[in-house]
């Protein structure tokens, strides 16, 4: 998960699913000057920076590479007309030194938003939670000849251990699964991006990933082009667990 969306993801042990996502996920998006989203396709070093949120208290945390902090509780200004992916979408930006911040970090100005209704899942919550494959993961390190690839590089929420055959989850598409205590229809395949291209710490291009997936996984019969991973709605909110079961139903 990510507090911002575009910044880099770290791992928990527990989420709550809600059916707008996992609760603290992807809260915010980044937006230029004009008022469109942005992320780490144009911005690599987004990925070294770390957000941090506290619901609670409605307090943000930014922590940077070279060890500055910016954390502070949230300020929101008057709304404003962002471009989510094409799409408007309301918002209002974050009071305080968050976007002064990130903007020198990567040299660009950007401001951080909270949307006023959605959050930064690209696919709303139609995709509010996906999944991947430890099995699909190291199909892929096979035909790239590397040792591994990090699940962090393809910013899924679940990844899944003890599928045998890489690519399983392809075939749950239309059905229901059980998550931790969560139910979750699956909705479609994730198709992937030049983002993928990038170290999920560095953002350095190390892995040309769309071509090593168009090697073998073109022109498959999946609801988006060279798919890795899926995506679902939540049908029945709940917790979900480092160990949990997923259960296909």
């Amino acid at each position: 998960m990510t507090a911002v969306k575009g910044l880099r993801v770290v791992a928990h042990e527990a989420i709550e699913l809600t059916r707008h996502g996992a609760a603290g996920d992807r809260r915010f998006y980044l937006v230029d000057e004009r008022g469109r989203v942005v992320n780490g396709k144009q911005l690599a070093n987004l990925n070294e920076v770390v957000a941090s949120y506290d619901d609670a208290g409605r307090r943000l945390e930014l922590r940077f590479p070279d060890g500055r902090q910016v954390a502070g509780a949230i300020e929101l200004g008057p709304p404003l007309q962002t471009t989510f992916h094409s799409r408007p979408a309301q918002a209002r930006e974050l009071g305080g030194t968050f976007g002064e911040a990130l903007s020198d970090h990567i040299g660009r100005p950007v401001r951080i938003v909270e949307g006023l209704d959605r959050s930064g899942i690209d696919r709303g919550r139609a995709g509010a939670v996906s999944l991947v494959s430890r099995a699909s993961l190291g199909a892929l390190a096979r035909i790239a000849g590397t040792g591994e690839v990090d699940a962090r590089r393809f910013r899924m929420l679940v990844v899944i251990d003890g599928l045998d055959e890489p690519h399983e989850e392809d075939t749950w598409v239309g059905e229901r699964i059980r998550v931790g205590s969560a139910v979750v229809r699956v909705r479609g395949h994730v198709g992937r991006c030049n983002i993928t291209h990038r170290d999920p710490e560095t953002g350095s291009a190390d892995l040309p990933t769309l071509d090593l997936l168009r090697s073998y996984r073109a022109g498959l019969d999946t609801t988006e082009p060279l798919a890795f991973g899926v995506y679902g709605e939540v049908l029945q909110a709940g917790r979900v667990a480092l160990g949990d079961a997923i259960i296909a139903r």
